[in-house]
C-alpha cells in the first residue's frame, strides 16, 4: 500500500456497469515519484484527505466478492502520519 492525497473527483455519465455506484478520485502520491492517477473509492474519502491506496490486480480485492474493473483503489483514510527519518 502507498500513501497519497485526494486532489479531486471525476464525474462520468457513461461507464462500465461494474463501476456503477463507485466514486472515482484523483490521487496524488506523496512519494513524489509517481504521477497523479484515477482510483476507485472503497472507503468514502474526500478531497484533501490523506489516503492509503493500492494498485494493479490487488485494487479490485477491496470490492470482493463483487468484480469491479479497476487498477487503482483507495482502501483507507489516514488519521495521523508520523514521518521517521533514517
Amino acid at each position: 500500500m502507498n500513501v497519497g492525497r485526494v486532489a479531486g473527483n471525476l464525474v462520468s455519465t457513461v461507464k462500465d456497469p461494474g463501476l456503477e455506484g463507485h466514486r472515482i478520485l484523483l490521487v496524488r502520491p506523496l512519494n513524489g515519484r509517481e504521477k497523479p492517477f484515477w482510483a476507485l473509492d472503497a472507503v468514502g474519502a474526500g478531497a484533501g484527505e490523506v489516503v492509503l491506496y493500492c494498485r494493479q490486480r490487488e485494487a479490485s480485492y477491496a470490492f470482493h466478492p463483487d468484480f469491479v474493473p479497476c487498477d487503482a483503489c483507495v482502501v483507507g483514510i489516514v488519521d495521523e502520519l508520523d514521518e521517521v527519518l533514517p
